[in-house]
């Protein structure tokens, strides 16, 4: 499948125009996206008028789709909620307008759950979209349409957003890579939301990152890790992981034994993760939703509605004490990070589910009581407000895509973005 660097270098050279490349991949939509369901609004007239005179930049010429969160100007933006079936916004969102100005060319618009609301895409206003590895299963969410879009070729690159692995589950589930960056580099972030790229590989996403973040100066995305010091993290507590799941990321270990890190067996402490991420999510779903739920309340699914409510229900204490667990936590990564300057484990503790199943409810029989327990091993790591890659590490015995999480300390966006590729890259 030709990466989007390819399409650009091809662009570049004029071997292709842009509204050849946009005819090859509204070719490509109209073949697979009756099976799966990833783009939900598709914009083909607005993306050929585009392409007939789109002026040069970064992602010149290249095919994009927005993720059905992201509000874009003239085009049906429905947050995957039937309150919001009809609606069209009359601006772009920062990350929609920066791609645009990049050069980049929207397809349209790609599935979610409603309001980002679990890691399984499924809305009552689209359907569900359905894993192109094995169309019973699962894409994973919140950026669910965006990995499918982008594993079956519809689209170059894709924008999505994450509060607690939205681009990181899916892009586990569907074998591409997805970044969740240092809250604050993307404007607009929040305490816990942050948008971010997703791309089919590492050296695409730097394309897509070097356009909606500001970073600071980089250099080259190839780099020399001799001696780079790797924890590959084990059994973390509260944590249990599929053993399928274990052993195709830790098979992926001598990917990076071969590049000459220096990997041992550690993990970073945890400590109320779990608690602080609860309080905030509810704080922030009831601070951007909460005058929905009682007009509306009808209208939201159900596990919306629970979120609303208990956000409803926090005291200032409440919000203030995760915050303090929060930035406790961070103090103690920064301590581990002196030692290790990255940490893997697997994206997502379980594989691709069935499309029929809301959400996980046991793993290697432990239960999970809520819509979110088994998505702990990304919303932990949302906790650090650091930057981490989903990228893939491999395949189930039966085909389906296991990613893994390369994290950094803080604002080493790059660098951990220079490990996933270089990771990738061993993997040819």
């Amino acid at each position: 499948m030709t990466t989007a660097r390819d399409w650009a270098a091809r662009l570049r050279r004029r071997e292709v125009s842009p509204v050849e490349v946009i005819e090859h991949h509204l070719r490509v939509i109209a073949e697979k996206n009756p099976r799966v369901n990833a783009i939900v609004t598709l914009t083909a007239e607005k993306a050929l008028e585009k392409a007939r005179k789109v002026t040069p930049g970064p992602l010149f010429g290249l095919p994009v789709a927005h993720k059905d969160l992201q509000e874009t100007r003239g085009v049906r933006t429905t947050f995957g909620s039937p309150i919001f079936r009809d609606y069209v916004p009359n601006f772009d969102t920062e990350i929609v307008r920066r791609m645009n100005a990049a050069g980049a060319i929207s397809l349209g618009k790609t599935n979610t759950p409603e309001f980002g609301a679990g890691s399984q895409t499924f809305n009552p206003v689209f359907g569900k979209t359905r894993n192109p590895f094995d169309l019973s299963k699962t894409c994973g969410g919140s950026s669910g349409g965006a990995a499918v879009a982008l594993a079956t070729g519809m689209i170059a690159l894709a924008d999505g957003s994450d509060m607690g692995g939205s681009l990181r589950n899916p892009a586990s589930f569907c074998g591409v890579t997805g970044m969740r960056p240092t809250i604050g580099v993307v404007p607009g972030s929040t305490t816990l939301v942050t948008d971010g790229p997703m791309a089919r590989n590492a050296g695409d996403l730097a394309m897509l990152l070097d356009v909606v973040a500001d970073l600071p100066a980089h250099g080259e995305l190839d780099r020399d890790f001799r001696g780079a010091r790797v924890a590959w993290c084990g059994e973390i507590e509260g944590m249990p992981f599929d053993a399928e799941v274990r052993a195709v990321v830790d098979g992926a270990r001598r990917r990076f034994e071969a590049l000459g890190c220096v990997v041992e067996e550690a993990a970073p402490a945890f400590a109320g993760a779990d608690e602080a991420f609860r309080v905030l999510r509810a704080h922030e779903f009831h601070v951007k939703h909460g005058e929905k739920l009682e007009p509306y309340r009808n209208l939201m699914k159900e596990t919306v509605v629970q979120e609303l409510e208990r956000g409803a229900l926090l005291k200032p204490s409440d919000v203030e004490r995760a915050m303090a667990l929060r930035e406790a936590l961070i103090e103690k990564t920064k301590t581990f990070h002196a030692s290790y300057e990255y940490f893997v484990l697997p994206t997502v503790q379980v594989l691709p589910f069935d499309i029929d199943q809301p959400f996980v409810t046991e793993i290697n029989g432990a239960t999970m009581p809520s819509y979110i327990d088994w998505m702990k091993s990304c919303y932990f790591v949302s906790m650090l407000g650091a930057p981490a890659v989903s990228t893939p590490a491999g395949f189930s015995r039966s085909g389906l895509p296991v990613g893994m999480q390369i994290v950094g300390p803080r604002f080493a966006d790059w660098s951990v973005l220079q490990l996933a590729h270089a990771v990738e890259e061993a993997a040819r």
